[in-house]
């Protein structure tokens, strides 16, 4: 028999995706099941929307960050087995009893979730961004971190643990808490038939910002952490060499540019042309999700993206980041 689970969402100005996370939440085909919305001092419409369900609304007057409300929410939680999402994610109507058959037997171990791998909304950008994930996320059975959008943890193993840092960097804080559930030696394990369906609303601008800000915060942690160069779902292998490969091309074609005759061509050209090869086979498999997702047409303007002005963001990004870990956060404990 299962067990009764907690559905945990923190919520900051959420009013634009929490009303369709709630329905979603509310046509689960499993039973015994809260729903627990914790809102960290919203100033929008965010609580108005959320009193329509019938869940449980934890308030918690100023904001806090989401690691403080997801700690206030298992804390006040009722279920055996805790199940984190966030404000923009969508349950699939199977989704909870995938969860409960994942922990039945399992309670000392983490599982993770991950994005369907298209979105709630259909556009390029958003679609590139849910197709990445899912990808980098399901790469590995045992994952280095589960991702607070779908994870799945028993609450007396979660409280047992203590939770997500509360002080701490403003995002990855699912981060911090896996790789310290590894180090108390808790199994993580990445089970990729729990999906949720993500609310992106990308441009290229929020493209683009998303991926400075997670490169930054991610570049930080990783050096305090000291595993830079690991192989860590989002920020994976592919896309450290799809950075490094966009520098090599771009510092050959500037030299080719600024020193016209000087620089022989047929090297620079064969270092960018080599390069570029290197990089595509590297994510040959990220691109192949592309072409699944949505076809080749899609998988094309997906491989430009990610090789020609993603990395951009992601290297800007890193290069802020390394910056203000050494300015800033250099042997200080976050």
């Amino acid at each position: 028999m299962g067990k009764r689970l907690s559905v945990i969402i923190p919520n900051y100005n959420g009013e634009k995706t929490i009303g369709s996370c709630l329905e979603a939440a509310y046509t689960s085909r499993f039973d015994d099941y809260e729903v627990i919305v914790v809102d960290d001092g919203s100033g929008d419409d965010s609580v108005r929307i959320i009193e329509q369900f019938p869940c449980r609304l934890i308030k918690l007057g100023t904001r806090s960050g989401s690691a403080r409300a997801r700690n206030e929410g298992a804390c006040q939680s009722t279920g055996e087995v805790l199940f984190f999402i966030d404000a923009d994610c969508l349950l699939l109507p199977d989704t909870l009893s995938v969860v409960d058959q994942t922990l039945r037997g399992n309670e000392r171990r983490v599982f993770g979730g991950t994005y369907t791998p298209l979105p709630y909304d259909k556009d390029f950008f958003s679609t590139f961004q849910s197709v990445f994930i899912h990808y980098s996320e399901t790469k590995k059975t045992e994952p280095d971190y589960i991702a607070g959008h779908a994870l799945a943890i028993s609450r007396k193993l979660f409280l047992e643990q203590q939770g997500f840092p509360e002080t701490f960097l403003p995002i990855i804080e699912d981060v911090e808490f896996s790789h310290r559930l590894r180090r108390a030696g808790i199994k993580l394990e990445m089970n990729p038939a729990i999906l949720v369906t993500h609310i992106f609303n990308f441009s290229l601008v929020k493209s683009m910002r998303n991926a400075f800000r997670k490169s930054h915060f991610w570049t930080i942690y990783s050096l305090q952490n000291k595993d830079l160069a690991a192989d860590s779902g989002t920020a994976s292998v592919e896309l450290k060499v799809n950075v490094i490969s966009w520098f090599v091309i771009a510092v050959a074609g500037a030299l080719l540019i600024l020193s016209p005759g000087k620089l022989p061509a047929a090297p620079a050209v064969s270092v960018a042309l080599l390069t570029m090869v290197t990089n595509l086979y590297t994510s040959r498999r990220l691109l192949g999700a592309m072409h699944a997702a949505k076809g080749p047409g899609f998988a094309w303007l997906a491989a430009l993206y990610y090789t020609a002005l993603y990395p951009l963001a992601v290297g800007a990004g890193g290069f802020s980041g390394l910056v203000r870990y050494y300015l800033v956060f250099r042997g200080k404990a976050f």
